[in-house]
Order: structure tokens, then sequence, then C-alpha cells
């Protein structure tokens, strides 16, 4: 067994917590094993100027840590799954997914929950699964771009700069901050992005170092992610698509799969709901379904605006 192991990772707080998280669950299954981090700037991290869905992406966060990989610097990287685009580059994997946390998104605001919120309200959110799916509700809502760690968007909302902002449960319970003015929205509201909440190890495909990493699996939650990510693959859709999923396993051991694909002003959402005992076959299942419905169409029109 390697006696040394180099995790890649973005120095954001968050990105930090989630690498330090895997460095420990990987001593406490091999002590004797030695985890360093190498931490990184990504392109995404240093790209604020604009909408990740008109610059590339959430990919962008990942691209100089596999070269990091490539290049022998490291030997995994930890991210959250929902920032993963849909199909892994040749000669990488995703041999661990697991550790989910809360699915749901939350909106920080004062001024209270989405029905609360004064007509107009400015909102920040760097994601058009979010902003399609509270314009379906709250029409009158003025969502604006936001980038920047979790730290920095919450800065800008106390500053006045908006009215809320909508950020991921997981990650504000990983970084500890409990707020008065947090408010949940349920996945009947906002259905989550694939993979929301998970942790995803990613390396090259080394035998010996995916044994190392197999004590981490967690099936249950690779398996549902699994099935959510199958709808992005299907659709052809990268995570800067308002296309969202999540899956939960039944006590009979089937895969409940609930996915959705909106047009980018909320006015169409075409949402299924498919319940079977693989993964694959139940992605396909519920693709078709969308594309029945008309997903075409609105792919067509969502790529000729963001291009």
């Amino acid at each position: 067994m390697r006696e040394t192991i180099t995790i890649a990772t973005r120095e954001s707080q968050l990105a930090l917590w989630q690498a330090y998280y895997v460095r420990d669950r990987l001593i406490a299954a091999h002590p004797t094993l030695n985890v360093e981090l190498l931490g990184m700037t990504t392109k995404g991290d240093r790209w604020l100027n604009a909408p990740l869905s008109e610059v590339g992406g959430k990919g962008l966060f990942v691209k100089e840590l596999e070269v990091a990989m490539l290049d022998g610097r490291a030997d995994l990287a930890v991210h959250s799954v929902k920032d993963l685009p849909a199909q892994m580059p040749e000669g990488f994997c995703l041999p661990v997914v697991a550790f989910r946390g809360d699915v749901q998104d939350v909106l920080v605001s004062p001024s209270g929950g989405l029905s609360a919120l004064p007509e107009g309200a400015r909102i920040g959110s760097s994601s058009l699964r979010r902003k399609s799916q509270l314009l379906s509700i709250r029409p009158d809502l003025n969502i604006e771009s936001i980038r920047g760690n979790v730290g920095t968007r919450l800065a800008k909302l106390d500053s006045g700069e908006f009215d809320a902002i909508v950020l991921a449960a997981a990650g504000l319970h990983r970084l500890q901050i409990d707020r008065d003015d947090l408010h949940v929205l349920d996945i009947d509201s906002c259905l989550p992005a694939p993979g929301q909440g998970a942790l995803g190890i990613e390396c090259q495909e080394d035998a010996a170092l995916l044994e190392l990493l197999s004590p981490l699996k967690d099936e249950t939650v690779a398996q549902c992610v699994a099935a959510e990510r199958g709808i992005s693959a299907g659709l052809g859709a990268d995570c800067s698509l308002p296309v969202a999923a999540y899956a939960q396993m039944a006590n009979d051991g089937a895969i409940e799969l609930r996915a959705l694909l909106s047009s980018a002003d909320g006015t169409q959402i075409l949402r299924t709901s498919h319940r079977g005992h693989d993964p694959e076959q139940l992605a396909g299942e519920s693709v078709q379904a969308l594309y029945a419905q008309g997903a075409q169409a609105i792919l067509d029109g969502l790529r000729a605006t963001l291009n």
C-alpha cells in the first residue's frame, strides 16, 4: 500500500473542509497512511465577473485539479458531486460517491421565506436551476448572478447588495453557519441538482489506489447519485443548465427518482417521477419521459441563449 496520498483541493473554506474530511476518513481506514493536501486556485475561482453558465460551467473548478493528478503532483481530488460534469474525462473515474448531507437549498433573507419576499426583490443565485424554479413560483423576483465563496456571498447579502441569496444547505452545515435568516426550500419548491449534498472522490484508474479508497464507499448514496447524474448525461446537459434530480432508496431497495428540466425563465417546467432498481435504466426511462414532454425544444432554447 502507498505510504503517502496527496489530495488536490481548491482553497475555498468549503473545499478545504471537504478535503480534510476525506483525509480523516482515509486515515481512519488506513492508520499508517500519510495524507497531504495540495491547495490550488482554479480558473473558476479566478473568473468571477460572469455567470458560470456563460463561461463554461462548473467544470472550470475541476480542470486544474485533474492536471495535477496527470502530472503526478496529486493522487486524488475531492469534489461536491453537483459541481462535476455528468461524463468523467477519459482516464479518470469517480470510485467513491458518499458522505451525503442535506440535499435541500436554503434561501437566506432577513425578510423571511420565499412567500414573504417583497415584490421585485433582488435575489442572488449563480444557478439557472434555482433561478428557474424560484421564478416559476415568484415570477416577479429579480434574480441576478452572484459569485464567490459562501462567506463572500453572505457578505454581499449583509451589505444590502441583495434582498436574499440561495445557497446549498449542505455547505452551510459543513461550515457550521447558523443564522436566524435561513429559510429551507423544500424539494417540491426547489428540486436539487444531481448529486447535491454528496462528496465525490476523483482519481485516475489505478487499481492500487481504487483498493485503498474502497472502505470509503457508500453503495446506497452511489446508486442514488448515479441515477441522478444519469439525467444530466441523458439530456446532454452540464451543471450550468436548469436540470434537477433527486433519488432516494426505498425500504424495499428500489430507487425513487424525481427529475426536472426547465426553461431559463421558469415558464416551462417538465417533471418526471420513476421507480426502479437499476440506476442506469431508471435514468434512461426518466430521460425518455422528459423528451416525450418536449425536452428537446427546451434544451435547444437554452443552448441558443447560452451560446
